[in-house]
């Protein structure tokens, strides 16, 4: 029977998926200068990040903070973008 280790790479879900939404946030509302790359990938990596974590059970509110920006970093650019092109 597998136990859960402190130090598994799986406990970095939450804080990457944290730092990852974020970093997108930040380029989502910057989408204008910077593009909507960054902020597409970036929040598209820090929701699978953070759906790994919920689903492992671990930093579950880091993993919260992640989806939560992650997704909103990822509608952002492609709401403003559907909005211009109306």
């Amino acid at each position: 029977m597998a136990t859960r280790s402190a130090d598994s790479p799986a406990t970095l879900y939450g804080p990457v998926s944290a730092v990852l939404g974020a970093l997108a946030l930040v380029a989502a509302v910057f989408a204008g200068f910077l593009g909507i790359a960054i902020p597409l990938l970036s929040g598209s990596l820090a929701v699978t990040f953070a759906l790994l974590g919920l689903a492992r059970g671990l930093n579950r509110g880091r993993c919260t903070v992640g989806l939560t920006t992650g997704s909103l970093s990822v509608l952002h650019p492609v709401l403003l973008a559907a909005a211009l092109s109306v």
